[in-house]
């Protein structure tokens, strides 16, 4: 019989402990369940292992969503305006990532789009797709390869190296003319920043945990299955 305990963390699919790999010394260790917003460190190195975060499926759904509403400002507005000579110029970010392949290097350009596009929507979409329905205890079709998908793309998520990329080349082209900040630049921060949010918001022990109980969710126990083949007489 599970026994689920008001004020710990997540419940388990079982009641017997589970061990986990320090990331950094590989130390093997139980990982006992932990209070709200308590963190689990290593009895070896003393690296955080995993944390219970506050409403952590809350904030990864509130924050991945902001995220894509951000996504699709930053690709539909300006980020810069240059004003220069008698001429205006509004450039996007997809704009810019065409002027790096056609002008600039291919591979550059093919580059920017998969770092600036395809890597964080992948990242933001599949964080929503299963953080979401998790709230609720469901696991959609295809959330365990959703989830190892969204978690493979997050080290290729490079929009911060792209916004400091952009702040520097305004430095110098206030020396061609006059630049105005743009809306898809603005949004663009906010992008930023609701990625890192998200991604900070659960802790992906937790993520599998909650996705591995949604997906046994109204399975019958062994004994039952046994009981149902082998009618008593």
């Amino acid at each position: 019989m599970k026994h689920h305990l008001p004020g710990l963390s997540w419940p388990r699919l079982s009641s017997a402990p589970i061990q986990v790999s320090c990331h950094f010394c590989d130390a093997l260790q139980e990982a006992p369940r932990l209070l709200e917003g308590n963190a689990a460190y290593c009895c070896r190195c003393g690296e955080m292992l995993y944390q219970n975060r506050p409403r952590s499926l809350a904030r990864a759904t509130g924050f991945s969503s902001a995220a894509l509403i951000f996504m699709v400002l930053a690709h539909s507005f300006p980020s810069i305006t240059i004003d220069s000579g008698g001429m205006r110029r509004e450039l996007t970010l997809l704009e810019a990532a065409d002027a790096l392949f056609h002008e600039a290097n291919p591979m550059i350009g093919v580059l920017a789009i998969v770092f600036t596009i395809i890597a964080p929507l992948t990242l933001m979409g599949g964080l929503l797709y299963v953080a979401g329905p998790l709230r609720f205890g469901i696991a959609l079709p295809g959330a365990l390869n959703v989830t190892r998908i969204f978690q493979l793309s997050e080290p290729w998520s490079m929009l911060e190296v792209f916004l400091v990329g952009i702040l520097v080349a305004l430095l110098k082209l206030h020396a061609v003319g006059e630049v105005h900040l743009g809306t898809g630049l603005w949004a663009l921060i906010g992008l930023v920043f609701c990625t890192a949010a998200a991604m900070s918001g659960i802790d992906k022990l937790e993520l599998w945990d909650r996705l591995e109980i949604a997906m046994h969710k109204g399975e019958k126990p062994a004994h039952l299955h046994s009981a149902e083949e082998h009618p008593q007489p």
